[in-house]
């Protein structure tokens, strides 16, 4: 029996994974009151705001992917607001800005993590929105034991707060100094706002309950409140103040939607992704790629043969990414994800490591970069306010993401990765104890691209959720936060247990990588040639044959990188199973 950090859990009654144990308890609580996993999803999803604020806030995202006991075909829930109405290039290059900021106000696209969440409650969920919340309520309004990772963010953000960001200030060093890790932390500002919420959802039936919630969020004082504070000037990473453009009626006319995902079916699987205004189709490209290789060893992340095939193919999907992903119907995915398309990518693959961004030409269409991309620019010092992706070579993260999956009992399954929002990325709105996100960091201020800002459209987001059907029926939710490597950490996870047979501890506890050889999206856009991150458990002779194939191994510790949550559903018994990556201490998995 291969030695895990946890067990994997097995149960028939429902499992939760999260990225942080009270998401994952919480939901929990929900499945035992006799909600479904959609009631949990909603629950937890409310609690990671409130425990993880370093990793996501009510201002920023979340995209879901379900799957429901009456109709097991996936659907995607899209939680991703899109840019506002002023969020126009020129807005931005008048301010001498090449690119958009990655933190403050400008940076702001219209909030829709909420929303998404009472859209799914309303439509799958069976309980009110008082009682899911309730949690969320409790944590936020008596406090909950701050996490080391929190305490860390403000401290290294604590002289821009004390300097600009006065009102993050007033919530986030009481006294004048970060909270210490594990003190009780409360957020008064945001149970009010939550308990308000509920409040609006009371004396009618359930959903118009929630819909009544929802327009308080859209239009009234939550809206209210973000136009008011919104025109307020603060320092952003561009060194400068400037006020957001975000308004209340950019509130007003967002509503997160039901869409289709994006699927390819492989070796008896169906995998479904998030469209391409996420980089999910990038997963679903490398997988292509790997295929038309026609090496089964290729598939094994353990082997320096595996290793390498899987990098290089990965960096051809991405720089795909780059040239032709976005909110826009032009995105050539039907053939960027056929196997004839693949089988041309792979003749690019050698055995020598690749440090170009080489997008293909789908349909004979010549591919366009951003031209900031072509002068390869390199990593500024690092602003510990632009959030997400960053992991350091030692493993830890400039912000981060979240991540849930949860199953029942009568086949419902949900997959979400809420974002943004952070408390580092924006300062928070003293009426709702919550700051703005930054996502619009993700779009380019350079026209005619597919992910060029267009007020209206969404950026091109990280955030990819993933879920596995067989035969029809879905049997797999996971993934990971990690900005750019969220595709990365959950392709290597898929390899392993789909492919290599692994139970879903041992696949999350397995040791990891990932490259930097491709655009990072997040500001300022850096890019590192042939850099391969590897926890240095890895077998000393992969890494020295990487080394001798051309790949740059940077070492990082030995449980530093991956963040995987999983959850499954056998059809044929009904038995469930969940597992939690151990890295971080934070993440967990519970069930029966």
């Amino acid at each position: 029996m291969t030695f895990t950090t946890r067990p994997t859990l097995r149960g028939t009654f429902g499992m939760v994974s999260s990225t942080h144990w009270l998401a994952s308890q919480s939901a929990m609580r929900m499945l035992e009151r006799g909600g479904n996993a959609f009631d949990a999803a909603v629950a937890a999803g409310f609690v990671l705001l409130v425990v993880e604020p370093h990793l996501n806030g009510p201002g920023g995202e979340v995209p879901a992917i379900i799957a429901t006991a009456a109709d097991p075909r996936p659907v995607v829930l899209a939680g991703q607001g899109p840019a506002p109405a002023g969020a126009t290039p020129e807005h931005y290059t008048d301010l001498g800005m090449e690119l958009i900021p990655g933190s403050g106000p400008l940076a702001a696209a219209v909030p829709g993590a909420v929303d998404a969440w009472l859209l799914l409650l309303r439509d799958h969920g069976t309980l009110t929105l008082a009682e899911v919340l309730e949690p969320a309520i409790d944590y936020a309004g008596a406090g909950h034991p701050l996490t080391a990772a929190v305490s860390s963010t403000v401290s290294t953000v604590r002289d821009l707060f004390v300097e600009d960001w006065v009102t993050s200030a007033e919530l986030w060093l009481p006294g004048g100094q970060p909270p210490a890790p594990g003190a009780l932390f409360p957020n008064p500002a945001y149970a009010r706002t939550l308990r308000r919420l509920a409040d609006e959802s009371e004396h009618t039936d359930r959903e118009t309950g929630i819909d009544t919630a929802r327009k308080a969020w859209r239009e009234g004082f939550v809206a209210e409140a973000v136009d008011a504070f919104a025109r307020r000037p603060f320092r952003d990473s561009s060194g400068g103040r400037h006020p957001g453009v975000l308004t209340g009626a950019d509130m007003a006319a967002y509503s997160a939607t039901w869409e289709s995902p994006v699927t390819l079916d492989w070796h008896g699987h169906t995998i479904a992704k998030v469209g391409p205004w996420s980089q999910g189709p990038a997963l679903l490209q490398t997988l292509t790629v790997l295929d038309a290789l026609d090496d089964p060893t290729a598939l094994d992340p353990s082997t320096a043969r595996g290793t390498h095939a899987i990098a290089e193919a990965m960096k051809l999907a991405f720089a795909d990414r780059e040239a032709w992903y976005g909110d826009h119907p032009d995105v050539p995915l039907t053939t960027l994800l056929s196997a004839a398309y693949a089988a041309e990518r792979a003749t690019l693959i050698t055995d020598s490591a690749s440090g170009e961004i080489r997008p293909g030409t789908p349909d004979g269409r010549t591919p366009r970069l951003a031209e900031y991309l072509t002068r390869q620019h390199r990593a500024a010092p690092a602003d510990p306010t632009t959030g997400e992706p960053t992991v350091r070579a030692n493993g830890t993260t400039r912000g981060d993401t979240c991540h849930l999956d949860v199953v029942d009992r009568w086949g419902n399954m949900i997959s979400a990765t809420p974002s943004g929002g952070w408390l580092q990325s924006s300062p928070v709105i003293p009426e709702l104890g919550f700051p703005l996100g930054s996502r619009l960091q993700m779009c380019w201020l350079e026209p005619n691209l597919p992910n060029s800002l267009r007020p209206g459209t969404r950026p091109r987001s990280t955030l990819t959720p993933t879920m596995v059907h067989r035969a029809g029926m879905p049997v797999l939710a996971c993934g990971s936060p990690g900005g750019d490597q969220q595709e990365q950490w959950q392709l290597l996870f898929l390899l392993r247990h789909l492919i290599g047979g692994q139970d879903l501890q041992t696949a999350i506890d397995a040791p990891t990588w990932h490259t930097t050889s491709l655009p990072n999206s997040f500001y300022p856009r850096d890019i590192e040639p042939r850099v391969l991150v590897v926890e240095d458990r890895m077998d000393p002779d992969v890494l020295a044959q990487l080394e001798a194939q051309g790949h740059l191994i940077r070492r990082s510790g030995p449980w530093t990188l991956g963040r995987m949550c999983a959850v499954t559903r056998d059809p044929d018994t009904g038995i469930l199973a969940s597992a939690a990556n151990p890295r971080g201490m934070q993440g967990y998995a519970t069930g029966r």
